[in-house]
């Protein structure tokens, strides 16, 4: 797509051709199969702002549920030109630059703590920054050799996180949520803040928290350093980390 011909004020989905609005919508309803359940899911998608919508896929969940995936047209557009998001704002270092970067700058071995913590079990998250062998084809933190690793796992409640912090004398944690029903991971992730700020730790550590619905904007509304969205690799997490010690002056503490 050349870009040149496009109007950035006015974008809007397209499909077959440019500008044409065209968009795929997949939901269930708690209605049972049949074509009363197809004409529901149409009515829904026109009130939605959705033009033209098709039901092209309906399938029955079982005890009066429904699956359906429509086409249809957006009316809306955005101004592209316009759009400001909240970034991490630190040079990415690979594997070698990073621990070349601890050695010169921080003169000694950091210590990292992640966790998954209050309810969510999942640590795939958390895994794939922290656990030696990394993902994608990057080293997770354990790997590197100027920094001290220490995955905590699944279910970690605040208060543990935050004693094993005082413990190994962390510079940084690493908080995984991925578990986020009901925006659950708002009130857990403050909580962990409170108990620092508390604590009077808070200045002294670098504070990440990362998952599917965290964003760095969010992140910083809740008070911490940085927050990392799907497709983060350990190398993005190590550069702010290392480069945010030096910055606030906590390579001597």
């Amino acid at each position: 797509m050349n870009t040149k011909q496009v109007d950035l004020t006015r974008v809007r989905p397209y499909g077959d051709t440019m500008d044409d609005g065209v968009v795929q919508l997949s939901f269930s309803l708690p209605v049972p199969h049949g074509e009363e359940a197809a004409e529901a899911a149409r009515q829904l998608a026109m009130k939605m702002g959705v033009m033209e919508p098709s039901v092209v896929h309906m399938t029955d969940m079982g005890e009066g549920y429904t699956f359906f995936v429509l086409y249809g047209k957006c009316r809306h557009t955005v101004d592209y030109t316009k759009i400001q998001v909240a970034k991490v704002d630190s040079p990415r270092m690979n594997f070698y630059e990073i621990n070349e970067f601890i050695k010169e700058r921080i003169g000694r071995k950091i210590v990292v703590i992640g966790a998954c913590t209050g309810t969510d079990a999942h640590t795939v998250g958390i895994d794939a920054i922290m656990n030696m062998k990394g993902y994608a084809g990057e080293y997770g933190l354990e790997r590197y050799p100027m920094i001290n690793a220490y995955n905590l796992g699944a279910q970690v409640e605040n208060e543990d996180l935050i004693a094993k912090a005082i413990e190994l004398k962390a510079d940084a944690l690493l908080v995984s949520q991925v578990v986020t029903q009901k925006d659950v991971h708002i009130p857990n992730l403050s909580r962990l803040v409170e108990l620092l700020e508390a604590e009077g730790l808070r200045k002294n550590i670098v504070l990440i928290c990362g998952g599917p619905r965290i964003s760095h904007e969010l992140a910083l509304e809740l008070g911490y350093d940085a927050g990392f969205g799907p497709g983060t690799l350990a190398p993005d997490v190590a550069s702010f980390i290392v480069q945010e010690i030096v910055k606030r002056g906590l390579a001597d503490k």
